[in-house]
C-alpha cells in the first residue's frame, strides 16, 4: 500500500514539474511570436520608407537578429541598431558580389 502511494506521489510531482516547464516554454514561444509579429511589420514599414522592395527573407533575418540581440542586451534600441547595421552590411556585401 505504501509503495503505491509513493509511486502516485512521484507521478503527481512529475506531472506538476512537466506542467511548469511546459507553461514556461509556451510563454516564451508566445512572447517570441508577438515580438516577431511586431518586428516584421516594422521592418516592412522601414523598407517601404526607404523605397526598397520588401523581402520576406531579409525581414525574417532582421527579426531573428533582433530577437537574439534583445534577449541578450534587453535593450530595444541597441538590438535594433546592431541588426540594422548587420543587415545593411550583408546587403552591401551581396551587391558587390
Amino acid at each position: 500500500m505504501k509503495a503505491s502511494k509513493y509511486k502516485f506521489f512521484i507521478f503527481v510531482n512529475l506531472m506538476i514539474l512537466f506542467n511548469s516547464f511546459n507553461s514556461y516554454f509556451l510563454a516564451q514561444t508566445k512572447q517570441n511570436s508577438i515580438i516577431k509579429l511586431f518586428c516584421l511589420q516594422s521592418v516592412k514599414e522601414e523598407m517601404e520608407k526607404a523605397e526598397m522592395v520588401y523581402s520576406e527573407e531579409i525581414a525574417n533575418e532582421t527579426c531573428h537578429c533582433y530577437y537574439e540581440e534583445f534577449t541578450q542586451t534587453a535593450s530595444h534600441q541597441e538590438a535594433k541598431t546592431k541588426c540594422k547595421l548587420e543587415i545593411k552590411e550583408n546587403l552591401n556585401h551581396n551587391k558587390k558580389n
